[in-house]
């Protein structure tokens, strides 16, 4: 990619210098209502018992407390350290800050006039560097699981060394594999601005396990796919990319399908716990963003076949 010398984005968030949450326990919760149970069962005999347990669990719920009412002591999440504490970084790493800077806003460039040519307004995301851990608006983020968006707070979470991982365990080098990675959670982010997320969302609390996780996956193409039309934009308008570049991309869309990964990790595949696709559906459609570089073109959720 011809990424140096390009403009860095102002909406890097780095929180590497801030240590890694903690989980704090709460109150006794369920366990204080256990000890007290023989008590109230004297008092107020079996039905009775059954009543006053109905009622609490019931204002449990709907106060949102119900988690720490089971739980015996649920957690909170607390995180120390201040954002603006030194932080040590090597060489390359700080290349890397460079570099995931730009193309994040080289995607700030394809989507604000995306969204301007549509008659909208693009909202930048902010993307967040972390180690280890990190507090969000959806719970505590580990590095365990990668690069990711939460559309609480409309932010992408990157650990950088996420890309060694993609490298070297995942079999995918290079900087626009890298670059993918990024698009893809930016892609995240265009489907919380289309409203697309929270349809999704709504849709899955009266769906099986199983019909739920065929819509995520549908959610994630259509994310791989918008990845494709940044990749698209930036090769039409800016000349950004170079021979091989594509290949990358695509190599990296293939190393992290649910089959490829669930291979390699327990040696079979069981596709109704897919939620993100195949190896050859996510080429598949990052190629078809690539190739079209339109919204229309993305439309997972309405394709006879994905």
């Amino acid at each position: 990619m011809r990424w140096r010398g390009r403009r860095q984005s102002s909406n890097v968030q780095d929180k590497r210098g801030m240590r890694a949450p903690r989980m704090a326990r709460l109150g006794a919760g369920a366990g204080g209502l256990v000890r007290l149970l023989p008590m109230v069962f004297r008092v107020l005999g079996f039905k009775g018992t059954l009543i006053a347990l109905a009622v609490l669990v019931g204002y449990a719920y709907f106060t949102g407390n119900l988690q720490q009412f089971l739980g015996g002591g649920g957690f909170e999440s607390s995180q120390t350290g201040t954002p603006d504490q030194p932080v040590t970084q090597s060489a390359a790493e700080k290349e890397l800050v460079e570099f995931v800077s730009t193309v994040l806003a080289d995607t700030e460039d394809s989507w604000n006039g995306l969204f301007k040519q549509a008659g909208g307004n693009y909202q930048e995301p902010k993307l967040v560097l972390f180690r280890e851990a990190v507090s969000t608006a959806c719970g505590i983020g580990s590095a365990q699981v990668g690069p990711f968006y939460c559309p609480g707070d409309r932010k992408v979470y990157i650990d950088l060394s996420f890309f060694d991982e993609l490298k070297n365990r995942l079999g995918a080098p290079g900087d626009f594999a890298q670059a993918y990675v990024i698009a893809h959670e930016i892609g995240h982010h265009v489907q919380t601005l289309m409203g697309v997320s929270q349809k999704v969302q709504r849709a899955k609390q009266s769906l099986s396990k199983v019909e739920a996780n065929r819509l995520s996956v549908k959610q994630e193409l259509q994310a791989d796919c918008f990845a494709g039309i940044w990749a698209h934009d930036a090769r039409r308008s800016r000349q950004i990319l170079e021979s091989g570049d594509i290949e990358e991309g695509l190599a990296a869309a293939s190393a992290i399908g649910d089959d490829r990964l669930q291979k390699q990790a327990r040696g079979y595949v069981t596709p109704d716990s897919f939620t993100h696709g195949t190896s050859s559906q996510r080429v598949a459609w990052f190629r078809k963003g690539l190739a079209e570089g339109t919204l229309a073109a993305c439309d997972t959720f309405a394709a006879d076949k994905l």
